[in-house]
C-alpha cells in the first residue's frame, strides 16, 4: 500500500511486472513464427511448430500482455477516480497469482496440442473454469470499489472499465459453453453454422471488450494527466461510449460473409460495422480536440506521442475494419495476408502504444523516482512505430497481390495462377514482416531496459529514505 496516498499500488506493480514479461514472451514467439513461415526448417515437431506456437503467441499477447496490463491500470485508475482504496487488496494479490497460473497452464496445454480450435478461445474446459474464477474475482473487486466510491461523478474511463468487466464475462461464458468428454477434451455446445456465428460474435466482440474498451479507458484517463488539460468533451465521450457498446455487439458476423450464415445476419453485421465508424471516431476527435493549443507537446512530451499516435492508429483501424465488412471488399481480401496486417496495426499500434504510455507514466510514480532515460523512451517510440508500419504495410501489399492472383482467371474461367505460384510470391513480404517484427522486438527490449533501470533507481531511493528515517 502506498503510504502517501493510502491506495493499494503493490498489486498494480505486480501486474505491470508480469504483463511486461508475458509481453516479451508474446513478441519473441511472434517473431519466431514469422521466421518459421520464411524458413520452414525452423519448425520443430511436435511442440515448436507454427500450429502449436501461433495460439501461444495470440494468447500471451492478448491475455498475458493486454489483460495483465489492463488489470494493473484498472486497479490504479479505479482507486483514483473513486477516491477510495481497492475493496480487497488480499483478493487482488490472489488474483495476480491465479492470473499467472492461468497463463502458464495455457502455454503448456497449447504447446501439448490441447485446444478447442476456436480463435481466441482455444483453452480447454478446466482452464476455462479458472479463467471464469479469475474474472469474477477481478470484477467483484472493481465493482465493490466503485460502489463505495467517494466521488459521485462517474468519469468516462469508469464506464469503459465496467463495460469491459461485463462484456468479457458474457462473451466468455456463452462462447466457451462446452461438453467435456475427458480431462483435456471437450466439444462445443453448439454445432455447424450456429457454432460459427457464436464464435465470431465472441471473436469480434473480444476485440471490442479486450482490445477497444480497456485502451479507451486508459487513453481517457492518461491523456488529461499527461497533457495537463481536461478532455475536450466528457459528454461526447459518454455518447460515444454508449453508441460503441450498442453497435459493436451486432458486428461479429462480418467475419462470416459468403458463408451459410443467413444473409440477413450478414447484412446486419455489415451495416452496424459501417455505422461503428461514428462512435469510434468520436473518441479520436475527442483526443485531437483536447490537444487544441497543446500540439507542441507532441515535440516536448514523449508520452503524448505514444497516446496521439495510438489513438490515430485506432482511428485508422476503425476505417479499415468496417471497409473489410463490406461484402465486395471482403470477397476480395478475406483469407489473405491483408488480415494480419490489419490486426497487428491495432495490436502493435493502437493497444500497445497506449499501454506503453500508461506504463511509462506509472512506473516512476509507483517507485517514487524519475524515468531513467527519456531519450531511450523516444527511441522506443520511433522503433516501435516503424517496426509496426513495416509489418502492417508489407502485409497489406501482400494481401492485395495475393487476392489479385487468387481471383485471376483465364478466358475459359479457369484459375490463372496455381496456389503454389501465389504462395511463392509471398516470401519477400514475409521477409519484410519478420524484419518489422525484429525492429519491434528491439524497441521492446529498449523499453524493458529503461523500465528496469527506472525501478532500480526507485528502489535505491527507497532504501536511502529508509536508512535516513525519512520514509
Amino acid at each position: 500500500m502506498s503510504l502517501k496516498t493510502g491506495y493499494s499500488d503493490d498489486v498494480t506493480r505486480g501486474f505491470l511486472t508480469w504483463s511486461i514479461i508475458w509481453g516479451l514472451v508474446a513478441v519473441l514467439v511472434g517473431v519466431f513464427i514469422s521466421f518459421q513461415l520464411v524458413f520452414p526448417q525452423l519448425n520443430f515437431p511436435p511442440y515448436l511448430t507454427y500450429g502449436r506456437l501461433r495460439p501461444i503467441h495470440t494468447n500471451a499477447a492478448i491475455f498475458g500482455w493486454g489483460i495483465g496490463s489492463f488489470m494493473a491500470m484498472f486497479y490504479y485508475i479505479t482507486q483514483r477516480l473513486t477516491k477510495v482504496p481497492i475493496w480487497s487488496p488480499g483478493l487482488a494479490r490472489f488474483q495476480l497469482w491465479l492470473f499467472n497460473l492461468v497463463i502458464i497452464l495455457a502455454a503448456v496445454s497449447l504447446a501439448m496440442g490441447y485446444t478447442q480450435s476456436k480463435e481466441y478461445a482455444e483453452l480447454e474446459w478446466p482452464i476455462d473454469i479458472l479463467v471464469v474464477i479469475l474474472w469474477v474475482i477481478f470484477a467483484v473487486n472493481i465493482f465493490m470499489t466503485i460502489m463505495k466510491r467517494k466521488e459521485e461523478q462517474m468519469y468516462v474511463s469508469l464506464w469503459y472499465i465496467i463495460a469491459t468487466l461485463v462484456g468479457v464475462a458474457v462473451l466468455y461464458l456463452v462462447n466457451n459453453a462446452s461438453i467435456p468428454v475427458s480431462l483435456f477434451k471437450s466439444y462445443s455446445a453448439y454445432a455447424g453454422a450456429n457454432d460459427a456465428n457464436v464464435q465470431w460474435w465472441y471473436g469480434h466482440n473480444a476485440v471490442a471488450m479486450v482490445l477497444t474498451t480497456p485502451p479507451l479507458a486508459i487513453f481517457y484517463y492518461f491523456l488529461p494527466k499527461i497533457t495537463g488539460v481536461p478532455i475536450y468533451s466528457h459528454r461526447m465521450g459518454i455518447i460515444a461510449f454508449w453508441s460503441l457498446i450498442f453497435m459493436y455487439l451486432w458486428t461479429g458476423a462480418h467475419h462470416l460473409l459468403w458463408t451459410p450464415v443467413p444473409d440477413w445476419v450478414q447484412t446486419l453485421a455489415m451495416g452496424f460495422s459501417i455505422i461503428l465508424i461514428a462512435p469510434s471516431w468520436a473518441s479520436v476527435f475527442n483526443g485531437y480536440f483536447s490537444m487544441n493549443g497543446q500540439w507542441h507537446q507532441m515535440r516536448d512530451n514523449y508520452l503524448v506521442k505514444f497516446l496521439i499516435f495510438g489513438i490515430t492508429f485506432y482511428g485508422l483501424q476503425t476505417i479499415q475494419g468496417p471497409s473489410q465488412a463490406i461484402r465486395t471488399f471482403s470477397a476480395f481480401i478475406h483469407y489473405t495476408d491483408w488480415v494480419p496486417g490489419h490486426v497487428h496495426m491495432g495490436a502493435l499500434g493502437w493497444v500497445s502504444l497506449v499501454l506503453f504510455a500508461g506504463i511509462y507514466y506509472l512506473i516512476p510514480r509507483l517507485y517514487n523516482t524519475e524515468l531513467h532515460s527519456v531519450k531511450l523512451a523516444n527511441a522506443h517510440f520511433w522503433m516501435a512505430t516503424v517496426g509496426q508500419l513495416i509489418y502492417s504495410i508489407s502485409m497489406w501489399v501482400a494481401g492485395v497481390q495475393q487476392a489479385t492472383m487468387l481471383h485471376a482467371t483465364n478466358a475459359d474461367g479457369s484459375l490463372h495462377y496455381t496456389f503454389m505460384e501465389t504462395l511463392a510470391e509471398m516470401y519477400p513480404y514475409w521477409h519484410m514482416r519478420a524484419g518489422g517484427g525484429v525492429i519491434y522486438l528491439v524497441s521492446l527490449l529498449i523499453f524493458i531496459y529503461n523500465i528496469i533501470k527506472t525501478i532500480r533507481s526507485g528502489s535505491a531511493v527507497g532504501e536511502t529514505l529508509r536508512a535516513t528515517g525519512a520514509a
